[in-house]
């Protein structure tokens, strides 16, 4: 009888933001894959958790996978978890499960930690409706991103180093406009976390004199109702385009 894959959120700062039922599910797995077997050994050790630890990142899940879901068919019960966060989201995840999925196999996904939730509902920013960005292409077709984003309607969620945080805000200013509105927020759930608001051009002024250090999150509001276009149109405050 084939086994299940698990996807297991790890805490994102504090470790106490473990589930029950993510911790009982380690300790059952017959195999844990994480992205870094350093990092995942601290959390399992806070957790006298003893399971059986294999690496799977991005730069061997192509050939992990296959292997993987053999063993999965074989009957082992195989946790994956990132260093941080939900796999699959800006970490690697998908290419398993995917692999898994078309064989089959049961996938369960426990909920979780993930950081870019409490960064967009600590915002103040509308969390109705919002796209998540994660990391923007560092290079090519990274302009090309951020003009098509400059008329996106729904609040937007990217990831960002603090290394490039002032640039990246930079570029949000001037394919988004100055004033803007957006929030950072660094080091959620950890002991500084920090979460600092305002227009884009003041939000980088701001880190321009405070060097960021941490995990970021950047949450932006999305482009007002007439400053939409879509093919040429112009959308009025009600959302209906303007045939004017």
């Amino acid at each position: 009888m084939a086994g299940r894959l698990y996807i297991v959120p790890t805490p994102v700062g504090n470790l106490e933001d473990m589930t029950y039922r993510a911790v009982q599910v380690l300790q059952e797995a017959d195999l844990i894959l994480a992205e870094d077997t350093r990092t995942s050994s601290v959390l399992l050790k806070h957790y006298d958790i003893h399971g059986k630890l294999q690496s799977h990142h991005k730069f061997n899940e192509h050939q992990t996978a296959e292997m993987i879901k053999e063993r999965i068919l074989g009957g082992l019960n195989v946790a994956l978890v990132s260093d941080a966060g939900t796999p699959g989201i800006s970490d690697p995840g998908f290419l398993l499960v995917r692999t898994c999925a078309a064989e089959g196999i049961e996938v369960q996904t426990l909920p979780g930690a993930t950081a870019c939730i409490p960064a967009i509902v600590s915002s103040g920013l509308p969390c109705d409706k919002f796209c998540f960005e994660g990391f923007l292409p560092q290079k090519k077709g990274r302009q090309t991103r951020l003009k098509e984003l400059a008329s996106e309607p729904r609040t937007m969620v990217f990831y960002e180093s603090p290394y490039r945080l002032v640039k990246t805000l930079d570029q949000f200013a001037e394919f988004f406009g100055p004033e803007r509105e957006c929030s950072v927020a660094r080091e959620i759930s950890k002991l500084h976390e920090e979460h600092r608001r305002g227009p884009v051009s003041e939000v980088a002024d701001w880190y321009r004199e405070h060097e960021p250090k941490g995990e970021i999150v950047i949450v932006v509001a999305g482009a007002e109702p007439s400053k939409r276009e879509n093919g040429g149109k112009k959308y009025g405050e009600d959302g209906e385009a303007d045939e004017s």
